[in-house]
Parts: C-alpha cells; structure tokens; sequence
C-alpha cells in the first residue's frame, strides 16, 4: 500500500527464538505446502467497492452497498480473478457485531458466487489515523487512498481498554468463520510499523497471532513483510506465519531477489500488494513472474472509485475524481 517495499529478505533471516503463544503452533512447512497445493493459482486484488472510500464505509450498515459489491466482483471474474484481499474493521464490529457479521456473510455469498475466495486483514498501519463511526469523508480530488484508515491506530497507545475490545472482535470474526470454505486465508495485521510507529506496532502484532492460534481456524495465519529496515518485525512475522506473504512494488529483476529470498522458508508464497507503474510493477511483467513461481498474485485496486488508488501515491492531481465521475459511470 506504499512505495517503500520488500527488495530483499535476505537480511531478515535471523537468528531469533520465537516463543509461541497459546494456542495452536504454526503450520509445519509440510501441512502450509500441502494447504496450498489444494488450491488452483489464486490470482486477485485488493479489493473495496468502488462506493467505499474506506473500510468503514464499505461495512458499515448505512453504505453496504452490495449492488456495487457485486458490480465490481462480476468485473473481476471476467477478468479471471479468484481471490480478493479485504480489509475489516473493528468499529464497524463495535457498532453492532451481529450485523457486521451479517454483512460479512453477505459479502461471501456475493464473492462466492463469482467463484472468488476472500482473504481477510484486521489491523493495518497505513494512512489516516483518525477514525470514527458514521459519515465518511469525501474523497479529496486526485490524491491516492485520502480516506483510508488505520486500524487501531495510535489509539492502542492511548486508550488502554482498546486491547480488550479488539481481542474479543479478532477472536469472534475468527470464531465465527473458522471452517468457512469461502475464506482462504487470515491477514492478521498490515504493513504494522508503517507511519514511522517502527517496533511499537509489535505488541499488538504478537497479540493478534496469540489471539488467532488460541481460536485456532481451520485456514492459515499470516502477516505480510513489506520494509527490509523493519528488522525486528520482520523476523517475527517470518517465524510466526502459517503461509509467507509479502508485498512487492518494485520491476521484475528485484521481485524476483524476493522471491528467492523468501523460498528459504520451505513455505508457499502470496504476493498480496503489487502494480505500480511508475515503479515498472505492471501487470504484463509481474503477473507471468508470480505464474511461473506459483506465487499467488494479488495487485492494489479493481475498479474506479473513491479511494482513488488509480492514483500513485505522492503525485496529487489537481483534476483527479469527483463524484461526478462516479455519477457517469453508474
């Protein structure tokens, strides 16, 4: 979701000791390969309707919008995609968990329908910081993601109470689709350390591993790497993740140095961010590159729409979306 990503994880193969927590252990690498090879090459994207201008809007009762929903998936089928990445959050839960859930399910059946599997994100440290429930805010014109959201955000550091709420939302998201077919794989937590918050995203990121092995769901764990200089982090969410993903916006020949990097693991491979132009991570080079791998493929954005990632993410444009826009292409 940013332009700083993973050329090499060679660096990161340290010589740490990971104590698990309660729960399940980690997949052997012989059960991950396993898991994976039942699965026909997962290719997709990042994936939020083209009404949501972030994730609240997309679940929140008031902007569910599951025409769009299935709009865009339809799109996305006809272009072969069979997985999307989506990301959650915890106020929308907050706000009325049974209904979340509903709306949840609802998505899956739509997904389902189109022959797509989903893999689900809970936390995320990219973008804007503040947060609440309700109306969201209008898209800025032309500036990349101007109304996505962190999750939680700086308020785990200050609200101590917060930890309780989103153990019990992780733990009942999970509880409830655990032997859920339709769901490929849980992303636990999103670039953590990215907005400069470095190590400190760490406790909350071996929590929400604890939380998940405690519930113990019948698909994978993981946490993608995506910075080589988040050392600390890295190394833990290597040694803790059921399957590696990872997050790759660069040309072909240091995609590849990832790859390489990563095969070390014995374990299978997601790309679950990719596709920049302007970084030469196009379709038409790293899509054959991750097939000939058999690493799943899943780029940045589907369709036009408010969070404006048509967009590259420090080039502002000053005649960029509008609703307008959307108004015409309804």
């Amino acid at each position: 979701m940013v332009k700083r990503t993973l050329t090499s994880v060679s660096l990161l193969i340290l010589s740490v000791t990971v104590t698990l927590g309660q729960g399940r252990p980690i997949w052997t690498p012989q059960k991950a390969n396993e898991w994976y090879q039942r699965y026909a090459w997962q290719r997709g994207c990042n994936f939020i309707p083209h009404t949501a201008i972030n994730q609240l809007e997309m679940w929140q009762a008031a902007t569910f919008d599951t025409a769009a929903i299935d709009h865009d998936l339809t799109l996305a089928e006809s272009v072969g995609f069979n997985c999307m990445r989506v990301f959650l959050h915890h106020v929308a839960w907050q706000e009325g968990a049974t209904g979340f859930k509903s709306r949840v399910s609802r998505y899956l059946s739509i997904a389902h329908r189109h022959n797509i599997m989903t893999i689900f994100v809970f936390f995320d440290d990219c973008w804007n910081d503040n947060y609440h429930p309700g109306l969201q805010p209008a898209p800025r014109p032309g500036i990349h993601n101007s109304g996505w959201l962190r999750d939680p955000g700086s308020r785990i550091r200050t609200e101590p109470l917060l930890k309780d709420t989103l153990q019990r939302y992780v733990k009942d998201i999970l509880s409830t689709y655990r032997h859920d077919k339709r769901i490929l794989l849980w992303d636990l937590y999103n670039e953590p350390g990215n907005n400069h918050y470095g190590d400190s995203s760490l406790a909350l990121l071996k929590e929400v591993f604890r939380w998940g092995r405690e519930v113990n769901p019948d698909q994978p764990l993981s946490a993608g790497v995506w910075n080589k200089d988040l050392t600390r982090l890295n190394a833990y969410q290597l040694a803790e993740s059921d399957v590696i993903t990872y997050h790759n916006y660069n040309p072909p020949a240091a995609h590849q140095e990832a790859i390489d990097s990563l095969r070390k693991f014995g374990r299978p491979l997601i790309c679950t961010e990719y596709m920049a132009r302007r970084n030469n991570s196009l379709f038409t080079n790293i899509l054959p590159l991750l097939k000939r791998e058999k690493v799943a493929a899943i780029n940045w954005g589907l369709v036009v729409g408010k969070t404006n990632t048509i967009y590259a993410w420090d080039t502002p444009m000053s005649s960029g979306w509008t609703d307008d826009l959307l108004v015409k292409r309804k």
